[in-house]
C-alpha cells in the first residue's frame, strides 16, 4: 500500500548558525568642506565697533546742534584709517570723536554766557 499524506521536510537543525541578512552599503556623497575662514582680527573688529559708536555719538551731537569741529575731524580720520586698514589709528580717532561729541552734548547743560 501506498502511504498517503503530505510530504514533510526534515526538521531544521536548531544548532546550525543562522545566516545574517546581506549588508547593504549605501554610498553617500559628501560635499567638500568650505575653505577655512580667515582668523578674525580682533583689533580690526574693535576699531570697527568704536567707529560705529563714534558715528552714533557724532550724529546725536549733530542733532542737538552741539557738534564740535574736532569731533567731526576725528570721525573722518577714523573712517579713513579703517579704509586704510590701520586699526590702531582708527581706534584712537574714533575714541576721540566719541569723547568730543559727548563733551559737546554735556556743554548744553551749562547755562549760556551773557
Amino acid at each position: 500500500m501506498f502511504a498517503t499524506g503530505c510530504a514533510v521536510s526534515p526538521p531544521a537543525d536548531v544548532s546550525a548558525p543562522v545566516a545574517a541578512p546581506p549588508e547593504v552599503v549605501v554610498a553617500v556623497a559628501v560635499a567638500p568642506a568650505p575653505p577655512a575662514a580667515p582668523a578674525i582680527d580682533t583689533a580690526a573688529e574693535e576699531a570697527k565697533a568704536l567707529l560705529a559708536q563714534a558715528e552714533t555719538d557724532v550724529q546725536r551731537a549733530r542733532a542737538k546742534r552741539a557738534l564740535w569741529q574736532r569731533a567731526w575731524e576725528d570721525l573722518v580720520a577714523a573712517r579713513q584709517a579703517v579704509a586704510a586698514k590701520d586699526p590702531a589709528r582708527a581706534s584712537r580717532h574714533a575714541r576721540r570723536a566719541s569723547e568730543f561729541a559727548r563733551l559737546g552734548l554735556e556743554q548744553l547743560v551749562y547755562p549760556a554766557v551773557r
